[in-house]
């Protein structure tokens, strides 16, 4: 029997996704592990997004099907990404979470591996709380949440600027979006969908 991840993601100008990517890499490498990417529904306005240069950016992510969130409830552990605005998850995220309400009362999240990896658009911008304050959730919904250990070297690298937290993946994408995620970051993203996929295969 398979072990089940699903990697939920919003992303407004690709960085997420690309990291999402990385996280799922991560997580192929564990024998008997089945990954699925999912993005939660847009809220913006298709006007919006195309005057931001956000449609354009997200149209190499199109093929990504949308998230239900009753489908949550089919993992043995999903790990969420998204984007910071002002220190806490996207507006797009919490909608998502915000129905998942019928699966709290059913218990049907209870047991199974939560982990977050997010970006932000500067080195304080907001990454730790972020992540922390999404475990909140996580936590209310009975879930095991699973950070980044510093057996992954990539954490401790002081040689650049770099995303990257024992709580979860990062990286940082500047304040006009153009700096994309570098290696560095990507390795402690493909270390956290292995870890996730190691510890959800462990207790399945």
């Amino acid at each position: 029997m398979s072990v089940k991840i699903q990697i939920v993601f919003y992303s407004m100008y690709g960085h997420v996704y690309r990291m999402a990517e990385a996280v799922a890499e991560g997580a192929r490498r564990v024998e008997g592990v089945e990954v699925s990417l999912f993005q939660v529904p847009e809220l913006v306005p298709e006007k919006i997004l195309e005057e931001s240069g956000a449609k354009a950016a997200r149209s190499a992510f199109t093929h990504i099907p949308v998230a239900k969130p009753e489908q949550l409830a089919e993992a043995d552990a999903v790990i969420f990404g998204t984007p910071t605005r002002f220190g806490n998850m996207t507006a797009q995220m919490r909608n998502f979470l915000d129905q998942t309400g019928g699966l709290w009362m059913k218990g049907a999240l209870v047991g199974k591996v939560g982990s977050v990896f997010t970006s932000t658009a500067t080195q304080h911008g907001g990454q730790e709380t972020t992540i922390t304050s999404f475990h909140t959730t996580l936590l209310h919904q009975g879930m095991v949440i699973v950070g980044v250990p510093y057996t992954e070297p990539a954490l401790t690298n002081m040689s650049e600027i770099s995303g990257g937290t024992p709580y979860g993946a990062s990286t940082l994408a500047s304040s006009d979006g153009s700096r994309k995620p570098s290696e560095n970051e990507l390795a402690i993203a493909r270390f956290q969908g292995e870890h996730v996929a190691r510890i959800a295969k462990k207790l399945k």
